[in-house]
């Protein structure tokens, strides 16, 4: 208590002080236009601060600067920011008007993940990839997970055939070693890492930066492969829209979505707020006729809400909530409880999380302080059973059915200051020091099965980075983190740094190192109870687990080329990851309950490999963007899967190929149609025995899969009303390339699965929004 008064107090002193700093009611204003049409929505900032605003409707914006000099930048979406000098004294009213110039890539726009500061994304030291909202619109993405997988390196899978829970994989390293970020704030909890991929709607999403690798020093230790930092819709002008969808999975199960947005905006600009609503109903699906489903039946209602204010020109605040309900239900397709049915998991997750910023400029806008906190509770109810067959055994699971309960809670809070040199050795230098303290408490426990996982973990994280711009053509970011984990007697120095040279205008060459480590706890997929053989398999940690260290190193070229007509350009990334002491499941065989593995310590693993991308567009008509990755994923002494089985060195589910494209077609301002594709590459799966179809445990080579699937939409104006009406309809994985061999029963392998998510699905829609 006394910490939080006097946090209040430093925070009251602050404005207090930012009041008696503010040097007057200087006025900038203008019109942000794309040839002869305004852009509403467009921002319009001080360069280096958080002072602007977004233009309205008409393109026209308005904001309040002190006396001074200041570099003033416009950006949008789809169009080349553009900076314009301005010196301006008290009491001044300047006008500014933007012209900017389309961006078909999207290369130029402004990006905050690398370095929590705006910048361009041709000027971030480290690779930025954004997924807008138009590309999840575009391949029809129903939440994050959906949208994740139109990324090069990004690998969505689904790792139970009940329960449907996926992890992300970035650069072949599983889900544990990528940070997923909301609005900047690591609150994806490690219980949320099993089902929140699926449970963020995409309706609640503005757009999704990806930093492949872990080139910054702001980010946890465990931001091994990279980091996905999922920004949410705030308040730019007033708007709505609402939409619903309707899915046919190959018209045996059935899926109804409705999509709300709505955001306002005071007169004076100064203050907003953004709000969404989604709700998702579908049924089960059984892909190969033995009751039990493939996919499991879900209802699941969120909404949340962005707001922002600010209290005087150089202050801000912004607060975020949200709330996640999932109903989840997959196993045997029968009208009754969970605990009567001869296999099923039953999930009902309630969540909620949010995020408190506040951030004062001074000094001229080149001194920053910003204070965060941030925080989720996830409240869970669940079933994970198997009907006996023994008489004895059918008595004890009616009378102590292995129900459970999960309360997990992670907080979040810190504190980060920026100063940027005007004059440092000839360039600009912005410095940002920080300290973060993070708490997870994870307890989950089924009873009857004498299973509990009672866990906190806590990590105090201090961290400094030099954002150094030498010239136009070279930039050096590096940093160091020191994490003290509460399972670890000492602080763990984690540096990095990346190297950003522009030879020519449009080719970028940069390279990064960095180093990291993960904490011997409990990790998302370690949490999940599978099913095998009749029983359950769960995994424990080893009593003498010790931290996983890692170092990893990227390079990449970046170039682009454009004519009057036409653009293209290629990303060329080759990386490398060596881990030491890496983690595995070793098998200990069953218990009275079914299988048990130990989390343990290997010797060494390396994960290496080469990502290319390559973008065209043609005369604004036809645009293409496409990525691929070869890699290789090795312990370099084998390991043991199954005690019925020779050990490997490879990495299991995890394909050396995989990649995805996009191909839009504008064929007016109305009709457009997007086509989509993923590939997934041949990967080796471990296949327990247990169900009719396998005897033995075995390991299985998939085959390798292409979805290809696409969206066409057309939109009428009614302009008294000032609101566009969209139809919408597609179809996803067109060919049906689905897994074929599932386990039928209740004694199957859940984890036997591969592959795309859904079989072939058609879609139809319609979309209500402002103009």
């Amino acid at each position: 208590m006394k910490t939080s008064i006097n946090i209040v107090i430093l925070l009251f002193c602050i404005a207090v002080f930012a009041k008696k700093n503010t040097n007057g009611g200087s006025i900038i204003k203008g019109i942000v236009s794309g040839g002869d049409n305004p852009i509403p929505g467009a921002t319009v900032y001080i360069k280096n601060s958080t002072i602007g605003s977004s233009a309205d409707m008409n393109g026209e914006f308005k904001f309040t600067v002190p006396k001074g000099n200041f570099i003033v930048v416009a950006s949008a979406i789809g169009f080349k920011s553009r900076e314009l000098k301005v010196s301006i004294n008290i009491n001044e009213t300047k006008i500014l008007n933007f012209e900017l110039e389309e961006d078909l890539f999207g290369l130029e726009q402004v990006v905050v993940t690398g370095t929590r500061t705006f910048k361009k994304q041709t000027n971030s030291p480290v690779i930025v990839n954004v997924i807008d909202s138009k590309l999840l619109n575009d391949v029809q993405a129903c939440s994050l997970s959906e949208g994740l997988r139109f990324q090069t390196g990004l690998r969505v899978e689904t790792d139970c055939q009940t329960c449907n829970y996926t992890q992300l994989r970035m650069n072949g390293l599983a889900g544990g070693y990528s940070q997923i970020l909301i609005n900047g704030r690591p609150i994806f909890s490690p219980l949320t890492g099993l089902y929140g991929l699926e449970q963020i709607p995409a309706n609640m999403i503005d757009r999704v930066e990806v930093v492949r690798g872990g080139g910054s020093a702001l980010y946890g230790s465990g931001a091994i492969g990279g980091t996905v930092n999922v920004i949410t819709k705030t308040p730019k002008n007033d708007s709505f829209e609402v939409s619903y969808t309707h899915q046919s999975i190959k018209n045996a199960a059935f899926e109804n979505i409705l999509n709300a947005n709505t955001t306002v905006v005071n007169m004076s600009e100064n203050a907003g707020l953004s709000v969404f609503l989604n709700h998702r109903n579908r049924t089960m699906y059984d892909a190969n006729d033995d009751n039990f489903s493939e996919l499991p039946k879900l209802k699941n209602t969120s909404f949340g809400i962005n707001s922002f204010f600010m209290p005087s020109y150089n202050q801000k605040i912004e607060m975020s909530f949200g709330y996640l309900n999932e109903y989840r239900y997959g196993g045997e397709m029968v009208n009754k409880p969970a605990f009567l049915t001869q296999q099923s998991e039953e999930r009902t997750h309630h969540v909620l999380m949010g995020t408190l910023d506040y951030q004062i400029n001074f000094n001229n806008d080149n001194t920053s302080l910003i204070t965060y906190f941030s925080a989720q509770k996830t409240n869970r109810d669940h079933y994970t059973g198997i009907f006996p067959d023994e008489e004895n055994e059918i008595q004890n699971h009616l009378e102590n059915p292995p129900y459970g309960i999960s309360d997990v809670k992670t907080y979040q809070g810190g504190m980060q200051f920026n100063h940027k040199f005007l004059s440092f050795l000839n360039g600009f230098n912005t410095i940002s020091i920080g300290t973060e303290f993070v708490e997870d408490k994870v307890y989950d426990e089924i009873e009857a099965y004498n299973y509990l996982i009672d866990q906190k973990t806590t990590n105090l994280g201090l961290f400094a980075q030099s954002d150094w711009e030498v010239s136009e053509k070279w930039n050096i970011l590096a940093g160091i983190r020191a994490d003290k984990h509460n399972f670890l007697n000492y602080f763990v120095f984690s540096p990095r740094v990346s190297l950003l040279y522009k030879p020519l205008e449009r080719t970028q060459l940069r390279f990064t190192y960095g180093t990291g480590f993960k904490a011997p706890q409990a990790f998302d997929a370690d949490l999940h109870i599978a099913f095998a053989g009749g029983g359950i398999s769960r995994i424990r940690l080893a009593d003498n687990l010790k931290e996983e260290r890692s170092q990893s190193l990227t390079t990449s070229i970046n170039y682009d080329k454009a004519s009057e007509n036409f653009i293209a350009g290629f990303t060329l990334e080759g990386f490398y990851t060596n881990l030491t002491d890496a983690f595995y499941q070793h098998p200990l065989g069953e218990d009275e309950f079914g299988e048990v593995y130990e989390k343990r310590n290997g010797d060494e693993a390396t994960v290496k490999g080469v990502t290319l991308e390559l973008r065209a567009n043609y005369n604004k008509k036809v645009q293409l963007e496409t990525g691929f990755t070869l890699q290789s994923s090795k312990f370099s002494e084998a390991v043991v899967y199954s005690e019925n089985l020779p050990s490997k060195n490879e990495f299991l589910r995890t394909p050396e190929a995989y990649g995805y494209a996009t191909m839009t077609f504008t064929f007016s301002k109305k009709f457009n149609t997007a086509i989509n594709f993923l590939y997934t590459g041949e990967m080796d799966v471990l296949h327990l025995a247990g169900a009719p179809e396998l005897l033995t445990d075995e390991f299985v080579k998939s085959k390798s899969f292409a979805e290809l699937g696409f969206k066409s939409t057309y939109t009428f104006n009614i302009e008294k009303l000032k609101t566009g009406i969209e139809l919408y309809g597609g179809v996803k994985n067109m060919f049906d390339d689905y897994q074929s061999d599932f386990d039928s029963g209740k004694n199957r392998d859940s984890n036997y699965i591969y592959g795309p998510s859904m079989p072939r699905t058609y879609f139809l829609g319609l979309k209500l929004m402002s103009l």
